[in-house]
């Protein structure tokens, strides 16, 4: 991370309800300033990921989807709007995080996030969320992860069930997505379009996951890693569950026993 910026008379009143809260504090907000977070996926869960992580400074954002904005989108993916449709979802979740806070750099890639597209953005990036739809692009993220040693923001959510985790391949004890959801045991794919899915689950799970980021970014409180939430949103009810790295996984390759809980087949 690039040295702190100093903040401004019109930066420290706009993010002064962070620089109130003691763990944050001006350092905490310079750190966000400094930052850069990449987002693939600018649907349902990274809607509120790229609108939080706008509006609370950080300071790069790179964002990656390769889809348009449809009208069945709309219901729950709350950076669009219909004027909107047929756009890039990038170039629209961009125009939303500008009207939010100007101050971000962002780039707004409207493409899929391959192998080499992850190689080029890692290097540089402090965290990876990943707000995608398929598993194939899960499992692409994590091996990026791993690969450049950024912690990766996961998040899934389909009908009434969402899934939240953290995977920071810096601390020895961290599993990997891999770890847990084994690509070779992936389960039959489903979207929403098939399924559907909460209006605000997608909320819930992209704020946590924003929340995940800035505290890995500020540098405060403990993140989740070790740790998948699932949330039950027609019972509302959320339960944790206490995730180790398997000793035989092909991508981190690093040793320790854990039981298998089910992944949400990504939709957003």
């Amino acid at each position: 991370m690039p040295a702190l910026p100093e903040l401004d008379d019109a930066q420290l009143l706009r993010y002064s309800r962070h620089i109130l809260l003691e763990e944050i504090g001006i350092v905490g907000q310079q750190r966000l300033l400094a930052a850069h977070a990449v987002v693939v996926g600018a649907g349902g869960l990274g809607s509120p990921v790229l609108l939080y992580l706008a509006a609370a400074g950080v300071g790069r954002i790179t964002l990656v989807d390769h889809d348009t904005v449809d009208a069945t989108n709309l219901q729950r993916q709350i950076a669009h709007t219909l004027a909107r449709v047929g756009q890039p979802k990038v170039h629209s979740a961009q125009a939303a995080m500008q009207a939010i806070n100007p101050e971000p750099r962002i780039e707004a890639l409207a493409q899929r996030a391959d192998a080499a597209l992850l190689d080029r953005l890692l290097p540089r990036a402090d965290v990876l969320l990943d707000c995608s739809d398929n598993f194939a692009t899960r499992h692409a993220l994590n091996r990026a992860s791993v690969r450049h040693r950024v912690p990766l923001v996961s998040g899934a959510a389909i009908r009434f069930d969402g899934q939240l985790a953290v995977f920071d391949p810096r601390q020895p004890s961290s599993p990997c997505y891999a770890c847990v959801f084994p690509e070779a045991q992936a389960p039959e794919e489903v979207r929403c379009a098939t399924l559907g899915v909460l209006a605000p689950l997608v909320g819930l799970v992209g704020s946590l996951q924003a929340a995940e980021a800035l505290k890995l970014l500020a540098g405060v409180g403990s993140s989740m890693v070790g740790r998948l939430l699932l949330l039950d949103a027609l019972r509302t009810d959320f339960q944790p569950l206490r995730l180790a790295r398997d000793p035989a996984c092909r991508v981190c390759g690093e040793s320790s026993g854990h039981s298998q809980p089910s992944p949400i087949r990504p939709g957003q």
